[in-house]
């Protein structure tokens, strides 16, 4: 729907997959024939674009935002994946927060909406910056990466917290890593259906 046209996708810390999540998400939007732009607004440690095949972050976000590349279409990469295109992070500034709430900043959304149907935003963690919540301002959405047995219980309560206290909702959650190894009785009740039904539960099936 319109109102979920830009989503921004963050976790509360390293390693929780979110990257490879925005990046899956943005093809499966591209392939169900939405016209999709991938943005890296992780403007410290970019690393979207070695996800993507020959694509370099030279000319990107922040060459936009700190005016020293005028034309926006100069920055939309278009990939491999037909209806998706990427804006790489581009230079590191000095500044990321700063210049992710500049003026700049909205001229780049405004002129994005005009010719996307959907806007993915992948963002630094939740507790190590403010980055990804100066870019709430923009967002649809706020979709949050989390994942078993590495994000931490405190970073995840601080991150709520923060989101809280920005009048912010979160409107999606991806639990990432589950196993049996770290499903509480998951295994339990599966071999519990199997005794119980055996072959006729699988013929239910």
């Amino acid at each position: 729907r319109e109102q979920g046209k830009i989503i921004l996708v963050s976790n509360p810390g390293p390693r929780e997959g979110k990257t490879t999540t925005v990046a899956n998400l943005a093809i499966t939007y591209a392939n169900m024939g939405k016209k999709t732009l991938l943005v890296d607004s992780d403007l410290r440690k970019p690393v979207l674009h070695q996800m993507f095949k020959n694509i370099k972050q030279n000319n990107g976000l922040t060459n936009f935002l700190t005016n020293s590349e005028k034309n926006i279409n100069n920055i939309i990469i278009s990939t491999s994946v037909e209806n998706l295109s990427i804006v790489t992070s581009g230079i590191t500034p000095p500044n990321p927060s700063e210049i992710l709430s500049s003026n700049l900043m909205e001229e780049f959304i405004n002129k994005v909406k005009k010719d996307f149907d959907i806007i993915l935003f992948d963002t630094p963690p939740l507790v190590a910056v403010t980055d990804a919540f100066v870019i709430t301002k923009f967002a649809d959405k706020f979709l949050l990466v989390i994942r078993a047995s590495a994000t931490e219980k405190g970073a995840l309560e601080r991150s709520l917290t923060n989101i809280s206290n920005i009048g912010h909702n979160i409107d999606g959650v991806v639990f990432n890593g589950v196993d049996e190894s770290n499903t509480y009785g998951g295994g339990y009740y599966y071999n519990y259906y199997q005794y119980y039904y055996g072959n006729e539960g699988n013929e239910q099936k």
